[in-house]
């Protein structure tokens, strides 16, 4: 899972960044402190791997990962060149998800580019610019292909797609507002890489107070929850500061630190959840004396696909998989035992990979 951080200067993006990544970036008091992206990636929480090692005692422990991208800060007119220009919008054209950090707090010691801090008037101005620059790249095309398609009927769908894209952009809409019944007409719409296209998870920045005082109460927080689920998004809420905070504990301190906030998860936790719901992401396991290891794939894959991730020779020479429930195989204490009893089904090409499944994989090439 690869995810895109957005907002505008100093709503909190690199602050956030640092916590999850457990590493520190430049975040300043002034705009446009991010010049270069900041890539990171970091293990995706799972203690189902745990458990299943204490089966195997495998050589290696390997999670599931996630990349994220912090960009830097957006401003009006960014697609036209404005602030740090629109050149960085292309550093989150390849992500699978855009994470869009918004200011709910109030600070008179941290400034904001507008003056007053405005949750509601944040998120028009990025999503605009977002809008903007996909505009922009889409007329590009269909400029080029509807020249094509006057003698070559095979892009006229793509011409009557782009057409579409654009009247929705046009009108202030995002192109993921748009559905796509045919799988050929979605898979193009995927080629274009817009990043209105991608799935939002709007990530509301809260202040310390807030989090004493309870989230819910923040005036900001309700407003932009109303308007995530209007667009059919999700929403995320912490406090960036506080993250940076817990980022330094030793994981019994955190466990210790969280429960004495009323904390379940941190937010590294919490927002690999939302975005793996709001990706339909799922994770099968492998687990073997060499190796215990999460694999993600796309919820309803077959298990071919879920082999492909493993290795393209898997997919390709797939014959069969052997699959046990994780909750299973712990239960029976070894692979035999949950043979022994049943619990280990042979599949084929038409199965589901459920989430927790722990796979092994039969190909011949």
């Amino acid at each position: 899972m690869k995810l895109g951080i957005v907002g505008l200067p100093n709503a909190g993006k690199s602050t956030l960044w640092s916590a999850m990544m457990q590493k520190a970036a430049e975040a300043s008091n002034y705009p446009f402190c991010t010049i270069d992206p900041n890539v990171g990636r970091v293990p995706v929480p799972d203690e189902r791997l745990g458990k299943l090692n204490e089966i195997y005692n495998a050589k290696s422990v390997v999670p599931a990962a996630v990349e994220m991208v912090d960009i830097a800060g957006l401003v009006k007119g960014a697609s036209q060149g404005e602030g740090m220009g629109n050149q960085f919008l292309s550093h989150i054209r390849e992500v699978d998800a855009i994470v869009h950090v918004v200011r709910c707090f109030d600070d008179e010691n941290v400034v904001h580019v507008q003056a007053t801090v405005d949750p509601m008037r944040d998120v028009e101005t990025i999503n605009l610019e977002l809008i903007f620059a996909d505009l922009e790249m889409l007329e590009r095309r269909l400029e080029k292909v509807a020249k094509t398609a006057r003698t070559d009927k095979s892009f006229k769908r793509e011409e009557e797609i782009l057409t579409s894209i654009k009247a929705a952009l046009e009108d202030g809409k995002p192109a993921r507002s748009l559905t796509w019944e045919d799988a050929d007409d979605l898979k193009l719409v995927e080629s274009f890489t817009l990043i209105t296209q991608k799935p939002m998870l709007y990530a509301a920045n809260i202040s310390e107070s807030d989090i004493e005082n309870g989230e819910e109460n923040n005036a900001a927080v309700k407003a932009l929850s109303e308007f995530a689920k209007s667009e059919g998004s999700r929403l995320f809420v912490s406090c960036a500061k506080l993250e940076s905070e817990i980022a330094t504990l030793e994981p019994e301190e955190k466990e210790m630190f969280l429960a004495d906030l009323g904390i379940a998860e941190s937010g590294l936790d919490r927002l690999i959840s939302a975005g793996y719901e709001i990706l339909g992401l799922i994770s099968f396991l492998t687990a073997g004396p060499k190796e215990v290891r999460a694999w993600t794939v796309r919820r309803n894959s077959k298990a071919p696909q879920a082999a492909g991730k493993i290795h393209s020779d898997l997919e390709r020479g797939f014959i069969r998989a052997e699959v046990v429930a994780y909750e299973d195989l712990i239960a029976a204490g070894t692979y035999a035992a949950a043979k022994e009893k049943g619990q280990v089904r042979i599949e084929g090409k038409e199965y589901i990979v459920k989430d927790g499944d722990v796979l092994l994989i039969r190909f011949n090439v």
